[in-house]
């Protein structure tokens, strides 16, 4: 790539030349200089906005459904679909974030300006909550126009979370130099302090933001989220001039939709499969080459010389090029390959998110309900209770990371679980939590409909702790499996739209879940007006089902995904590379 060609006369020059990091470049667009950029203390300003982000979105998330039955008045099922929308698509446009950042604006200043997007769209949010005619009056549904400023306040938030999210993680990894072996460990270092930071802000999130917006005032509580990514975008700024920058070699989405229109424009070309000797490779680096590979290939027509109509493109110098929507090279293909070897693991842990989607609207129903008091006279809010799923998180990883690993390198020599045993695992923790919700919901509904005074259900609200934490442990694990297995088996250059990838499985598990609750809605009776007149026990019991059936196929396409990282030379490679920092997370 242009980039490398560069970077290896740099590192090859004189007066220190040596020091400087390949691929890399200083904020004045010159080489990089080890000493002078990158490394913990420019990784670590990044991190802040991922805190204020997960403050702002996890804040509205989690005490949403109860703003939106308890003030705006709309249904249950209605309420749960408002929530999963507006986390789907702010999963959803990471892709867009990572679009834009690999096309036109760069990893910094999309950061830099969805930060400051989402930041005013909290802000707007907290200016809606104040005015009283933004709300419908009591009994009353809301109108179009009340729903329509929400929608507009959610929705460019969500625009903000999702442009900046995708590029957040990639550019934290950009301070640090994989070739170099301090470095490379320190990256792995840097997952676990970013996971740690997504769970301190969602924890803060779900503690003092969500009391702060029911003892306090919603306003104040937004508006807190507002200023605190204001000044973590200050932060960010300040660390300009000591931050490593990676330059695009352009849409990896591009590249992807290139290698497709041109291997299917010569499948009448093309009359039998080509050897790899007959094959195009461009002049990049040899480090920087992948190499061919037996598997798909269908792609491989896209790398076929077909003649002089290749070459319609004007390169350097004025001398004809390859057009890249008819031929591409071998590992332009080879990318391609690797990123459809994620997509079977891709489609298999969608339904994960789906049922955490449930942890932060039908369970937060369930507590408004049941008796949330402790000691004398304090009443815990009922979107606190998702304190024990960020709890659990929190505790899994650190017994995980302080008590299994070293016990595991002194039985076994190894480094804990894989990337997809972790996802498996994840899987099943959360078949286990929907059985337990099922349970618990079926216990707190016996006691409801025996109830004769009050709307509080006399029932503890602890009883719902076990699915917290078990969905919770869960999370842990194929969060961080899924981040792992994305990052490490994607091409180089496609770091930023692999996170994006891995984001959109949260996406379409909160869609999937909107889909799920209209059609449960449609076809029976389960999930009525209120939950106390649902059968919510049934709709958990569906989950798992349909979770175990899941699992099933995951284990097929985790085993084939092995196998095929073990036939490729590339994703070998890249294992190697990451080998000191396996278990970053």
């Amino acid at each position: 790539m242009e980039v490398e060609k560069k970077t290896s006369a740099w590192s090859g020059g004189g007066g220190g030349g040596g020091n400087m990091v390949r691929d890399a470049v200083d904020y004045r667009g010159c080489p990089a200089d080890r000493s002078a950029t990158g490394g913990w203390v420019a990784a670590a300003l990044v991190l802040g906005i991922e805190l204020c982000e997960r403050l702002s979105t996890m804040g509205i998330a989690v005490n949403l459904v109860t703003y939106l039955t308890g003030t705006m008045h709309l249904p249950s099922a209605a309420a749960a679909n408002v929530v999963t929308d507006f986390m789907g698509t702010s999963f959803l446009l990471c892709l867009l974030g990572g679009f834009l950042a690999d096309s036109f604006l760069g990893r910094y200043l999309t950061i830099a300006v969805f930060a400051l997007v989402q930041s005013i769209g909290t802000a707007l949010l907290a200016a809606s909550t104040l005015v009283t005619h933004l709300r419908p009056p009591p009994g009353e549904q809301p109108t179009p126009v009340q729903m329509a400023v929400l929608y507009v306040c959610l929705y460019l938030i969500a625009l903000g979370t999702g442009g900046l999210k995708s590029s957040v993680s990639g550019f934290g990894t950009d301070q640090f130099d994989d070739r170099d072996g301090r470095e490379r460990a320190a990256m792995g270092l840097f997952f676990n302090r970013f996971f740690f930071f997504i769970s301190l802000g969602t924890l803060l999130a779900v503690t003092v933001l969500v009391y702060v917006q029911d003892h306090v005032g919603r306003s104040w509580a937004y508006g807190i989220c507002s200023a605190a990514m204001l000044a973590a975008i200050a932060v960010f700024l300040s660390g300009t001039r000591r931050y490593r920058y990676k330059r695009s070699s352009g849409s990896p989405i591009v590249h992807i939709l290139q290698v497709l229109v041109a291997a299917a424009r010569k499948r009448g070309v093309v009359k039998r499969p080509p050897t790899a000797a007959e094959l195009y490779e461009d002049d990049r680096p040899e480090h920087a080459r992948i190499a061919h590979t037996a598997q798909f290939p269908c792609l491989d027509m896209a790398a076929v010389v077909a003649g002089e109509e290749d070459n319609e493109v004007a390169g350097p110098g004025g001398r004809a090029a390859p057009n890249p929507w008819k031929l591409c090279s071998v590992s332009r293909v080879e990318e391609v390959k690797m990123v459809a070897r994620l997509m079977p693991v891709w489609a298999t842990t969608i339904l994960f998110w789906t049922i955490y989607a449930q942890m932060i609207t039908f369970s937060v129903e369930q507590a408004t309900t049941m008796d949330r008091r402790v000691g004398a006279g304090f009443e815990i809010p009922a979107a606190s209770l998702t304190v024990f799923f960020v709890g659990a998180i929190m505790l899994t990883l650190a017994v995980y990371d302080r008590v299994f690993i070293p016990l595991c390198r002194v039985l076994t020599g190894k480094q804990g679980f894989t990337n997809l045993e972790k996802i498996g695992i994840g899987l099943a923790l959360s078949i286990l939590g929907m059985a337990a919700a099922a349970l618990c919901e079926k216990k707190r509904l016996a006691v409801a409909v025996a109830a004769t005074t009050g709307n509080s259900t006399p029932i503890s609200v602890f009883l719902l702790t076990p699915q917290f934490l078990l969905v919770g442990a869960g999370e842990a694990f194929i969060y961080t499996g899924q981040l792992d297995f994305f990052i490490t088996r994607s091409p180089k250059g496609m770091k930023t739209m692999s996170t994006g990838l891995f984001l959109t499985t949260l996406s379409l598990g909160f869609f999937f879940s909107s889909v799920l609750v209209s059609l449960v809605k449609g076809a029976t009776t389960w999930l009525g007006d209120t939950i106390d007149r649902s059968r919510l026990d049934y709709f958990y019991w569906l989950l798992a089902v349909l979770s175990v059936l899941n699992l099933a196929a995951y284990l097929v396409c985790a085993k084939w995904a092995a196998t095929a990282a073990a036939t490729s030379p590339e994703q070998q490679q890249q294992h190697t590379a990451v080998a000191d920092a396996d278990e970053k997370c």
